[in-house]
């Protein structure tokens, strides 16, 4: 309640005036409303899920678990934000659950995202991607990364990058607003840019998106479709976050201008029309914070699944009732969103998050897994009929 009068009474002019400091401040006495847990005693009981569903650990000891990769070989590499480090996570025995947990890296900056290809794991810093060449080999040995490129933005805001390879070979990379809203430049903010794997021909392929932390491709028509994060500060229950679609590079979605495809930003929002830009597919919930997302590819789950979007719903920091903390499900008709519905509900319980999903990943049997940056764990979904 003190964040609730706060925000409404002086919150603007203050995080105008000291923007860092009162961002910090909020963030200590978010945390100090969320739960400490032991993987031992996580209440998985409290996860709800759909009839035939079933939710159990695949991994604990994964300590701020962020994003995923998967190598062919079954590795599982892990990203991670505050935490500074880069785990493997190795099923030995193929029972379907983890029985190492390896740190590759430690001390670098925000290493949340990992992309695996060709036997190298790439993983994005702040301001640059790293290669660890034949990485498979040296699980239990520490190699010096390859510099793949290093001019990205230093700004920590919004710096934290997910990276994945796309059908065209490249791996994209996005740059977040360094702000809660402001207008900077295009080519270099608020973008998803690609490069090839060895660094060279860094493009923007899109512009106008606050901070996307999650992105995937159909499966049959290979576009790009990716979350990306309200602003802050317009209230509880405005704006959405998105979910959005790119079958073409150049294409900008609104930011810092407009907001759900409808909503004029107040302070920008008399510069451009909405109807300027692409509308999202779908808007998912006020300030949700929607991170990871993957379209299921899988067997395992009903036929109904197959081809539809799960999204990892870290959880809103700022808002007066808490909202996210879940995993959704965005049902599709071809390019068209029919249904955004609950799927995995539960690590929000009287009002406080004893974990806060990351990333989802579809695994070879079919099962999902949910990385937990909270609770420091991994979670693995099956479906037994």
């Amino acid at each position: 309640m003190v964040i609730c009068c706060f925000c409404r009474n002086s919150g603007r002019h203050w995080l105008r005036r000291y923007p860092a400091g009162i961002l910090w401040l909020l963030t200590l006495l978010f945390h100090l409303l969320v739960w400490t847990v032991d993987a031992q005693t996580l209440p998985l009981e409290r996860i709800k899920l759909p009839p035939g569903f079933e939710i159990s650990l695949y991994a604990s000891g994964v300590e701020n678990a962020r994003s995923m990769a998967l190598s062919p070989n079954g590795t599982l590499f892990v990203g991670t934000h505050s935490a500074g480090k880069v785990y493997a996570v190795v099923d030995h025995n193929g029972d379907a659950k983890a029985d190492e947990v390896i740190t590759l890296a430690r001390g670098l900056n925000s290493p949340n995202g990992v992309a695996f290809r060709d036997g190298a794991l790439y993983v994005a810093e702040i301001n640059r991607v790293l290669r660890f060449d034949d990485v498979e080999r040296r699980l239990t040995s520490s190699s010096q990364p390859v510099v793949v490129n290093d001019k990205f933005p230093k700004d920590g805001h919004h710096g934290w990058k997910f990276i994945r390879f796309g059908p065209d070979g490249m791996l994209y990379v996005p740059v977040g607003a360094p702000c809660n809203i402001c207008q900077r430049n295009p080519d270099r903010y608020a973008v998803i840019m690609r490069l090839r794997p060895d660094g060279t021909n860094l493009e923007t392929f899109a512009r106008g998106i606050r901070n996307t932390v999650g992105f995937d491709w159909h499966p049959k028509t290979k576009e790009l479709w990716f979350t990306d994060n309200g602003r802050d500060w317009l209230g509880d229950d405005s704006p959405p976050d998105e979910l959005n679609r790119a079958p073409q590079p150049g294409m900008h979605f609104g930011f810092p201008y407009c907001h759900g495809g409808s909503i004029a930003d107040p302070e920008f929002g008399s510069k451009r029309q909405c109807s300027e830009f692409a509308a999202p597919v779908q808007n998912l919930g006020p300030h949700v914070a929607a991170l990871g997302m993957r379209f299921y590819t899988g067997t395992m789950f009903p036929e109904a699944y197959r081809q539809q979007i799960f999204i990892a719903e870290h959880g809103s920091w700022n808002r007066t009732t808490p909202s996210g903390y879940r995993v959704t499900l965005v049902r599709l008709d071809n390019d068209r969103a029919v249904s955004y519905e609950p799927f995995a509900v539960g690590w929000l319980h009287d009002g406080r998050a004893w974990g806060r999903p990351v990333d989802v990943l579809v695994m070879p049997d079919g099962s999902l897994l949910v990385s937990d940056d909270r609770a420091d764990v991994i979670y693995r979904i099956t479906y037994k009929g």
